[in-house]
């Protein structure tokens, strides 16, 4: 992130604390989009998604104000919706994360498109979880080992295993060799 969004987003942020609803506006009017891609990628339901991108703006503007600006606002609120995406599967019981990852180079295959579905589903949660902030939502691993507290070494790890086990589950739905 460049000095001058910075300056921009913690004077933003300032003026968040303050109870300025036009900065809060501005606020999730930058985020909401990285947000929602994140969270309909992980719960692959639209309704859930919107749910997610809700109560992560929700949360993040009722504790604004302990917000300390030692990470970026874009980490806090992706880990903020991680934790409330984590939180729904919970208490759905299931794992469904009927995503479209890479769809765009299988848009006209519509099995393609269920292969990568069933693929992703199978993955360990913190798996899926670097992959598709890495490869579909284009997150660095430095961001991305800040929003799962983990280092930015495990990141990498995680998301070559991530790929491993990937291709391995897509030559068997395909039959491969």
């Amino acid at each position: 992130m460049n000095a001058t969004i910075e300056t921009n987003e913690n004077d933003l942020i300032a003026r968040c604390k303050t109870g300025d609803q036009g900065a809060l506006q501005v606020l999730y009017n930058l985020h909401k989009q990285k947000i929602y891609a994140m969270a309909m990628r992980m719960t692959g339901s639209t309704a859930d998604a919107e749910d997610v991108v809700q109560d992560t703006f929700i949360r993040a503007f009722r504790a604004i104000s302990n917000f300390r600006a030692d990470a970026q606002v874009s980490t806090w609120l992706c880990r903020i919706a991680i934790n409330l995406t984590r939180d729904l599967y919970k208490k759905k019981q299931r794992l469904n994360p009927e995503v479209e990852i890479a769809a765009r180079n299988y848009s006209n295959d519509p099995l393609a498109i269920k292969n990568l579905e069933c693929a992703l589903a199978q993955l360990p949660e913190g798996y899926r979880e670097v992959l598709v902030m890495h490869d579909v939502i284009e997150m660095g691993h430095k961001e991305i080992a800040a929003v799962l507290s983990v280092k930015e070494g495990t990141s990498k790890s995680q998301l070559h295993k991530a790929r491993a086990r990937m291709r391995e589950l897509l030559t068997v739905a395909t039959g491969a060799q």
